[in-house]
């Protein structure tokens, strides 16, 4: 539970609802109030200070300036949603009309039919048995979004980018997706948001249908995010999630996942990069995956690679409920530490109560193998491009969670620009 004085916190007695979604709002403000925000003492987030998330306006965060480096996925032919410090941004964003992909504003379409069975239930569901009171914050209060219902294979990519313009921004987003049975798309994001952003992501993907996700967090070295997914995934469906992480001073991504259908699957992944040289760097990787259907498969892999004092955490948990016969669960959280001062923390478990099931989940932490590092120098290769050559190997399991080769050789080049950057 959440430490008491948390529940009289100044962020939850000035906490103003959104627009639309009037019922889910109000049991998302009083979920939030009976809970509190969270403090050091909750066992989920031992590991991380949520201080900065949970004081009343947002601690500032310069805004980081690219240079020339070319925006993500730019190679890309997606749709783009523009959102400027968490707003809408019409101006900068494409036409959101495609085939078999329907987009609205959350601000502009509260009362969709489907949206209004999305909107915070699968955010509600999530709560139990671990509260997420910054999910319960984001339902009460989000101020804009997108709600995607996706009927046919979409015809391209939609790309959710997140620009950082004010130190001060705090946004909100809230964002539902619904595919349809047999319906197929792939949604990325990238940007930096805002000073501090918190996200939330639900989405439904019903028998047959299959939903990628690709997300790269990064760019200000000062940024604080609190993100969530949830997800529901029915009989026979695909669901894939792989992020990118690299700089910021705090990261928290949760990620809840329920297989509800026979013969369902579920991956989540994860790569994230640290320098703590170049200011604070705290990233939490927390999954709760639950089977609660016959003949499915889910996996989690999660690497971090950290140097100079970063920090890195992962909470990851399988559920594998009574008659979940056949479940092929799959664990896996390592981290690669460049120096003595960094730090991985990690928390693997494994609930099961069914009796025909693989499930299994392990957690390292080492150092460069000096052995391969030899190796590769005795061959010509300077100590820099070796290192950077076994980092980008380490990260491999994780960057292959992603299917598109396209997309995959995005991340792979967004990697070996970061390593350039922070050699030595």
């Amino acid at each position: 539970m959440a430490a008491p004085l948390a529940k009289d916190s100044p962020r939850i007695a000035a906490l103003a609802l959104g627009p639309g979604f009037g019922a889910a709002r109000k049991d998302a403000k009083e979920r939030l109030e009976r809970m509190g925000l969270p403090g050091r003492r909750d066992e989920y987030w031992r590991y991380t200070d949520p201080a900065a998330l949970n004081v009343d306006d947002a601690p500032k965060a310069s805004v980081y300036d690219p240079g020339d480096e070319a925006p993500l996925f730019d190679r890309v032919d997606r749709v783009r949603v523009v959102f400027v410090d968490g707003v809408f941004d019409a101006a900068a964003s494409d036409d959101l009309a495609m085939a078999g992909v329907e987009i609205r504003r959350l601000a502009d379409a509260p009362d969709l039919s489907w949206a209004n069975g999305l909107y915070g239930t699968l955010e509600a569901a999530g709560q139990s048995p671990v509260a997420r009171p910054f999910a319960a914050l984001n339902t009460a209060a989000a101020g804009d979004g997108v709600l995607i219902r996706v009927t046919d294979r979409a015809a391209k990519p939609v790309h959710l980018i997140y620009v950082h313009k004010s130190e001060a921004s705090d946004p909100i987003l809230h964002h539902c997706v619904k595919v349809e049975p047999g319906a197929e798309m792939t949604l990325l994001e990238s940007g930096p948001a805002g000073a501090r952003f918190n996200k939330v992501l639900e989405i439904d993907v019903a028998e047959g249908g299959r939903f990628h996700h690709v997300r790269v967090q990064g760019r200000d070295h000062e940024r604080r995010a609190v993100t969530h997914i949830f997800a529901r995934v029915a009989a026979g469906a695909l669901f894939k999630s792989f992020t990118l992480t690299a700089n910021g001073v705090l990261t928290r991504n949760e990620c809840v996942i329920d297989i509800l259908g026979d013969d369902a699957v579920a991956h989540v992944a994860g790569a994230a990069l640290g320098d703590g040289a170049t200011g604070d760097f705290h990233h939490d990787d927390t999954v709760f995956v639950t089977h609660a259907a016959e003949r499915c498969e889910s996996r989690q892999v999660f690497k971090k690679v950290l140097k100079h004092g970063a920090v890195g955490v992962f909470q990851g948990k399988i559920l594998v409920k009574p008659g979940a016969q056949k479940t092929d669960g799959y664990q896996i959280s390592q981290s690669l530490l460049l120096d003595d001062d960094s730090q991985f923390l990690a928390k693997p478990e494994l609930e099961i109560y069914a009796d025909d099931v693989k499930c299994s989940h392990g957690s390292t932490t080492g150092a460069i193998d000096e052995t391969a590092l030899f190796y590769l120098r005795s061959r010509g290769v300077t100590r820099e491009d070796a290192v950077a050559l076994l980092v980008l190997s380490f990260l491999a399991d994780a960057i292959d969670e992603i299917e598109d080769e396209g997309l995959k050789d995005e991340i792979v080049a967004r990697l070996e620009a970061w390593l350039s950057r922070h050699r030595g």
